[in-house]
């Protein structure tokens, strides 16, 4: 089974538009702004289905939720394929925020059940970071292939046909998961509705499992919003190799390929190194002494990546820039798997996929509110000095690290 995890975490990471989304949206002649709103409606769906969604899986089978969320995934990009307007990019994100709420916290609580089922439970942490590192060598087999067609066509647009094929096959791969992970969990409410309220009350009357979710929630709130300014940056630094066009989020054809000279690498560079961090959390987790500890230690390097990143993006220095960003995804990498396995600690089974899906409808919610105040400050610093445009969003991630740093210091009074 271990086999048949990883290679869904490879599967699903076949999306080769990713590195190029936010550069898409650029070419179609969307504002920063407007990027930051189809951010938004994607996490809008996110947040109002993820915990019922959480809730359903746990019920009714969580291999059914992944094929569902495969299936919704497929038909967002066959319509980001096919939109020419804002209007057709609304329903596909919302498709693709469908796709996320029935696939985030299952396969995870899908994890937990097997490991429980075979009694390896204190193996959580090196398992989920090796599927985890799976994903990530997956997202690197995908930078190759999707640059690639970059470089050959000079166009995006297919690369949203392209992933179908490889999400087609993460659907037969879960026709080989064994039928009693896909069984119903019992509760005590045999129900949806009892099952959903039990879980949010484990979440927000339990304070270690409440500041868990809230401390997750910051870290991936802020980091969802500000990874998508990696391909704008690379962008521009593309350009400003080759020509005087220092603005950031100015696209032409003509530079689609250079873009993808720098694109394509960089983000290859930085899949390999989350995939090395992520099979390595268990080794941070044991020299910290605890995953405690070694969450605390990547929050500090965080806030100090974010806090490199605010002169870097205000004096111009773009290869800085462009390495404090890359190392957030590395650090994110590093704390995701530490985070799963502390809150598993404080869960039942049967709620797990639940209780993950709360703490990724609150980082949907902050990441709604979020994504477009960021655009709006972008294009707004933009407006002012194209060449430092981005510094709003290194300012989102000191605050949110700010946050953390607060929230840890009343847990530590709690103990």
């Amino acid at each position: 089974m271990l086999r048949r995890f990883c290679l869904y975490g490879f599967l699903k990471n076949q999306q080769y538009f990713e590195p190029y989304l936010v550069l898409a949206f650029l070419q179609k002649g969307l504002s920063f702004f407007q990027i930051g709103m189809l951010v938004a409606c994607r996490e809008a769906t996110v947040n109002l289905l993820e915990v019922p969604s959480g809730a359903v899986a746990d019920i009714w089978g969580r291999r059914r939720s992944m094929m569902l969320s495969f299936v919704a995934y497929m038909a967002s990009f066959v319509l980001l394929a096919l939109a020419g307007n804002l209007l057709l990019l609304v329903p596909a994100m919302v498709l693709f925020g469908v796709g996320e709420t029935f696939r985030t916290g299952t396969h995870k609580a899908l994890i937990l059940s097997w490991l429980k089922e075979q009694g390896l439970e204190r193996e959580k942490t090196r398992v989920y970071g090796l599927t985890r590192s799976w994903s990530k060598l997956g997202s690197a087999a995908a930078v190759v292939i999707g640059t690639g067609w970059v470089l050959y066509s000079d166009d995006y647009v297919a690369l949203f046909w392209l992933s179908l094929l490889p999400y087609t096959a993460g659907l037969v791969n879960f026709l080989g998961y064994p039928r009693q992970l896909d069984q119903p969990t019992k509760t005590a409410g045999k129900s949806v509705a009892g099952h959903l309220w039990q879980s949010l009350r484990k979440v927000f009357t339990e304070s270690m499992t409440r500041r868990l979710v809230l401390e997750g929630t910051a870290y991936e709130g802020a980091f969802r919003v500000t990874r998508e300014y990696l391909q704008p940056l690379l962008q521009a630094a593309a350009v400003s190799m080759v020509a005087a066009v220092p603005a950031v989020g100015h696209i032409s054809p003509g530079h689609r390929r250079q873009s993808a000279l720098l694109v394509g690498p960089v983000y290859l560079f930085l899949y390999l190194l989350s995939a090395a961090a992520s099979r390595r959390t268990g080794m941070l987790a044991k020299k910290a002494g605890s995953e405690r500890a070694a969450a605390r230690v990547v929050w500090t390097a965080t806030l100090f990546c974010y806090a490199a990143m605010l002169p870097s993006l205000l004096t111009d220095l773009k290869p800085a820039a462009i390495a404090c960003l890359v190392l957030a995804y590395v650090l994110q990498n590093f704390y995701r798997p530490l985070f799963v396995s502390r809150l598993w600690d404080f869960c039942p089974e049967n709620m797990a996929a639940t209780v993950l899906s709360v703490e990724t409808q609150l980082r949907s919610f902050v990441v709604m509110l979020l994504a477009p105040a960021v655009g709006a400050a972008v294009d707004w610093a933009t407006a002012i000095d194209p060449s430092s445009g981005l510094w709003p969003v290194s300012a989102a991630g000191i605050a949110a690290a700010v946050a953390y740093v607060l929230s840890f210091r009343k847990e530590r009074q709690c103990q």
